[in-house]
């Protein structure tokens, strides 16, 4: 195989392992919208971070970590629901990065390439920093796994209890940022939500435990990667909506399979 494949092969893994169990909470949580947020919000980034000179995925993630905080701040006053605060932060960023690379003539941004992804153009070192943000990111969702998995089945407990929810919500907010600033490249700012929550979803169906459903979710992300680069090389299609389209198939399978027992 050419390196490219294999750089975008390993590329989509890293970012399909992760995205899975971090997916399963995103489902449990009913937090899609959320990561749509962060994931518009990631173009804004992208710009403001090729402006400063310290990175696209650097910028996604302050202005992702921006967001997270912003919208725990207005939360707590409750003068808007969540999902309006998010459907105005979402459209807003994505808005606003789109205008200033309007006004930005000196600065060349491959806008397809981020709103769907380009895996085939995955470098060495785009390659490292997936794997790297990969195993920092289970790393932490190991480590919060309790807590957010209390939190996630009851929250007036788990703040009994003493789990200290403000923090591992936040701790998790940055985890999805975190994963969004890795797939930007692989599948795009547009389709990031996608990964997170298709495999979760159709692993649901057949798990019996948190953990399995986690587990299972990863491995369905690293099939949807396998067959959607497959099909992208054979059709000649985009990679990144590639991949997306074959999590769909399989979430649409796992349909037609009856639930055992």
């Amino acid at each position: 195989m050419d390196d490219f494949l294999i750089r975008a092969f390993l590329a989509g893994i890293g970012v399909a392992v992760v995205a899975g169990p971090l997916g399963a909470f995103v489902v449990w949580r009913r937090m899609a919208y959320f990561g749509d947020t962060l994931s518009h919000s990631g173009l804004l980034g992208v710009v403001l971070g090729l402006m400063t000179g310290i990175g696209a995925s650097a910028g996604v993630l302050i202005v992702a970590l921006a967001i997270s905080l912003l919208l725990v701040l207005l939360q707590r006053r409750q003068r808007l629901a969540s999902d309006t605060l998010l459907g105005i932060f979402s459209h807003t960023a994505l808005s606003l990065g789109l205008v200033v690379i309007a006004f930005m003539e000196t600065l060349r941004v491959d806008l397809l390439g981020y709103l769907f992804g380009d895996i085939l153009a995955v470098t060495r070192t785009d390659l490292w920093w997936v794997l790297g943000g990969g195993v920092l990111a289970l790393a932490v969702l190991v480590a919060l796994w309790r807590p957010l998995l209390a939190i996630t089945v009851h929250e007036e407990l788990a703040r009994v209890e003493g789990v200290p929810v403000g923090v591992v919500d936040l701790v998790f907010m940055l985890l999805i940022a975190l994963v969004v600033a890795m797939a930007m490249k692989i599948v795009g700012i547009l389709l990031i939500t996608s990964l997170l929550i298709i495999p979760a979803a159709t692993a649901r169906r057949f798990s019996s435990s948190p953990e399995q459903m986690a587990l299972l979710a990863a491995l369905i992300g690293v099939l949807a990667v396998a067959g959607g680069l497959a099909g992208s090389l054979q059709w000649d299609t985009p990679a990144g909506p590639s991949v997306v389209l074959a999590a769909a198939v399989l979430f649409g399978i796992s349909q037609l399979v009856p639930r055992s027992g």
